[in-house]
C-alpha cells in the first residue's frame, strides 16, 4: 500500500499536471486521496504492530478496516478524478467511517489490554 501511495502521489504531482490544468478543481481531490492513502498505509504498519502487541479480533479488524478505508475513501476519490463522475464522492464517507472504525478498534484493543 505504501508503494502504491507513493506512486499515486508522484503520478498526481508529475504525470497529471496537464490534466489538472484542464480540471484544476480535481487536483485537491487527488491530493486528499493520496494523503489519506499514505497516512493509512502507515497505519497498516501500526495495525501489524498492534496485532503483535495485543493479539485478537479487534487488532485484526483494525487492519481490515484501514485497508477497506484506503480502497473506498481513496479509491472513490481517484475514480472521481479520472472519470469526473461526481456521485462517486457520495461513496467516499464510507471509507472515512472505515478509517474511524479502524482507529476505534485499535484504541479499544489497547484499552482492553490494560
Amino acid at each position: 500500500m505504501m508503494f502504491l501511495g507513493v506512486g499515486a502521489g508522484a503520478f498526481g504531482a508529475h504525470g497529471l499536471s496537464s490534466y489538472f490544468t484542464q480540471y484544476p478543481d480535481l487536483e485537491g481531490t487527488f491530493d486528499t486521496a493520496a494523503r489519506y492513502h499514505m497516512i493509512h498505509a502507515l497505519a497498516l504498519l501500526a495495525a501489524a504492530w498492534a496485532a503483535e502487541k495485543w493479539p485478537g479480533t479487534l487488532t485484526t479488524w483494525t487492519g481490515f478496516l484501514f485497508l477497506a478505508g484506503i480502497l473506498i475513501f481513496s479509491g472513490s476519490l481517484y475514480l472521481l478524478v479520472f472519470t469526473r463522475i461526481r456521485w462517486l464522492g457520495a461513496i467516499t464517507p464510507l471509507g472515512g467511517v472505515a478509517f474511524l472504525a479502524g482507529w476505534a478498534a485499535m484504541f479499544l484493543a489497547a484499552w482492553r489490554s490494560g
